[in-house]
Order: structure tokens, then C-alpha cells, then sequence
């Protein structure tokens, strides 16, 4: 038995989940939610991008085809309808379970303008209204939206819960309250923010109103956070060895991808991966969503395809959709 994690928060990894249909294509999972059944919606950049499985892999449902340019993120809501953000369609939009449209949220298809060249978020000079590349969303106890926004923007966007544009805040940099790539963001019981700003290496907790009150630093360009029933707070962490834009390095002798683990109070509990061996069960290779379910066993996603363009090592034989098991306290 392989057990990570640490004895309090101890996870073990399940081999051969999901079942994989043999017309289903699995290039990478960006994206993975659950809904109040436990069943697990994964956003895959593939011929199907949406795909549902019970919590023991069995495949239930897939669609989706022809409707996103570019698959990112994904929150499913205290309905259980979707909300799917489409990076390069510059667009968020709320789905039903079965792939109905409900509602688009905000401005789509066209990018606001930032100045950024290409995917440069280095040329971007001040940030601007919804949406250029947005990356992420949660929703807040009251049902309200907010969005990171993402590769081509640096900003987080507030919409109420019927869809009404609210504010925004944000620029380009790394003073406080700055992004470089806002690409994830969880939110916990006092509806408080957690912004994965990723280039900057940083998490930047936040207000609604986004009022700066707290930053965390241990952490290697986080791309998602998830804050759990329990006060656990679940930081995936991209590292520098892989993803990396085409101006960068890889740098072997740093971390890289790795899950983290913190109470509230920003304190280090436990953490594993870090990219040795990223093929292997307890590793990994990319890492770029989580989320628990119910009973507090963890799924992740990694962007193993896309990850591997500028990297230390190919990621061969490393998985892009995973779960683990929690293990009893």
C-alpha cells in the first residue's frame, strides 16, 4: 500500500481510474469538479470535452463536441450546473449537467484590450474589463461569480449570481494585489478568495471586494486551489520544471509539481510530488486542478500534453487524470 501525504491528511492513489471508453480521447484533463452525487465532471481538450464518471471511474457520460475553442476551468455550483471557462473563446458559461446551455456570463469571444502579445502576460499594460483568456471561477455562499482572468488579463472579475456584471480589480505585477497569470482561485466558509497567482509564485487571500489580506509564498507557480469542507486547503502546484512559457527554462534543481497542503492560517501540513518520478503513483508531472468530494477523496488534473513543450523530461507515461483514496485520521 502507497500512502502520501502525512498521518492527520493521508491520501492513497487509486491505479487504472477512471475507465477510459475506447472512442474517448484523453489528451489532458485541465479541469475536474464534482457534483453533489459524487460524480466527477473532468474538462478534457479532446474530441469530447466533457466528461462524467461515477467515484469508481465506471464512464457515464461525454459531451461538449464543437463547443469550446480552448477547454480550461470548471466549478460546478450548489445546483449542480456547470460553469466552464473557454481561455482562448475569451467566454464563461453555465451548462446543465447533460450539456445545456443555461446562460453566458459576461462579454464572449472577443478579447478585451490589454496590449499582451501572443501569450506574453509580460507586454500586458493594464488591466481591463471581461475577458482576455480568463482562466478560472468559484462561486460565493450567495451565489456570486468570480472569475480569474487569466493569460491575457490580470484581473479578477466579480458578477452577481444572476450573471450582472459587479467590479473588478487587479493590474499587471507583483506589488501587492497585482497578478502575473491570476490562473486559479478556491474559496472557503467566510467567503474568502484564494488567488493562484501563478507567475508570481504567490497566493493572494482576498475579500470579496478584493481587499488584500493575506499572502502565502511557499509555493512554486501555483495553478488551482481548493479549500475543503474541513478547513484543508489543497494548493496544486505547477513547479518549474515543466509548463513553462517559451522564454523560460526548466530548472531540474527546482521543485516541480507537487501538491501542498495548509490550514487556513497559511501553516504547511503536508506535502508530496515535487517531480522526481512523475509517472509514478505518488508524483507528479503537471499538475493544474483539484477538488475533494464528499467523503474527502482528492482528484486531480494535469496538463501532461501541453506541459511538456518546454521541460526537463517528456511526460511519457504520466497520467493527466488521477485519484486518491483519503485515508482514515
Amino acid at each position: 500500500m502507497t500512502i502520501v501525504g502525512s498521518a492527520a491528511c493521508s491520501f492513497e492513489p487509486v491505479p487504472d481510474w477512471p475507465q477510459i471508453p475506447g472512442d474517448v480521447e484523453m489528451l489532458e484533463a485541465v479541469g475536474v469538479a464534482v457534483d453533489s452525487r459524487d460524480r466527477v465532471y473532468v474538462f478534457n481538450r479532446s474530441n469530447r470535452p466533457v466528461l462524467v464518471f461515477s467515484a469508481d471511474g465506471e464512464y457515464l457520460a461525454g459531451w461538449g463536441e464543437g463547443l469550446f475553442v480552448r477547454p480550461h476551468g470548471i466549478w460546478i455550483d450548489k445546483d449542480d450546473s456547470l460553469l466552464l471557462v473557454d481561455d482562448m473563446g475569451h467566454n464563461v458559461r453555465r451548462f446543465s449537467g447533460d450539456g445545456d446551455l443555461l446562460q453566458t456570463i459576461g462579454p464572449s469571444g472577443e478579447p478585451s484590450p490589454t496590449n499582451i502579445d501572443g501569450m506574453d502576460f509580460r507586454t500586458i499594460s493594464h488591466g481591463a474589463p471581461p475577458y482576455n483568456m480568463p482562466t478560472n471561477i468559484v462561486a460565493d455562499s450567495d451565489g456570486d461569480l468570480f472569475i480569474t482572468d487569466g493569460y491575457g488579463n490580470a484581473r479578477v472579475h466579480h458578477f452577481s449570481a444572476a450573471g450582472e456584471y459587479v467590479t473588478s480589480w487587479g493590474e499587471p505585477g507583483d506589488g501587492p494585489g497585482q497578478f502575473n497569470v491570476p490562473h486559479g482561485l478556491g474559496i472557503d466558509a467566510e467567503d474568502r478568495l484564494y488567488v493562484a497567482d501563478r507567475e508570481n509564485s504567490r497566493v493572494q487571500i482576498m475579500t470579496r471586494e478584493g481587499e488584500l489580506l493575506e499572502t502565502w509564498t511557499d509555493v512554486v507557480r501555483p495553478c488551482e486551489v481548493y479549500v475543503a469542507a474541513d478547513g484543508l486547503v489543497f494548493v496544486a502546484e505547477l513547479g518549474r520544471r515543466s509548463g513553462l512559457f517559451g522564454w523560460e527554462q526548466p530548472d531540474a534543481s527546482s521543485p516541480g509539481s507537487r501538491m501542498s497542503v495548509f490550514n487556513t492560517d497559511g501553516k504547511l501540513l503536508t506535502r508530496w510530488g515535487g517531480g522526481d518520478d512523475p509517472a509514478s503513483p505518488t508524483d507528479f508531472y503537471s499538475l493544474h486542478d483539484v477538488q475533494l468530494d464528499s467523503v474527502g477523496n482528492l482528484y486531480t488534473a494535469e496538463v501532461s500534453a501541453s506541459a511538456s513543450l518546454n521541460a526537463t523530461q517528456p511526460s511519457t507515461g504520466c497520467p493527466t487524470l488521477r485519484k486518491f483514496v483519503r485515508r482514515a485520521k
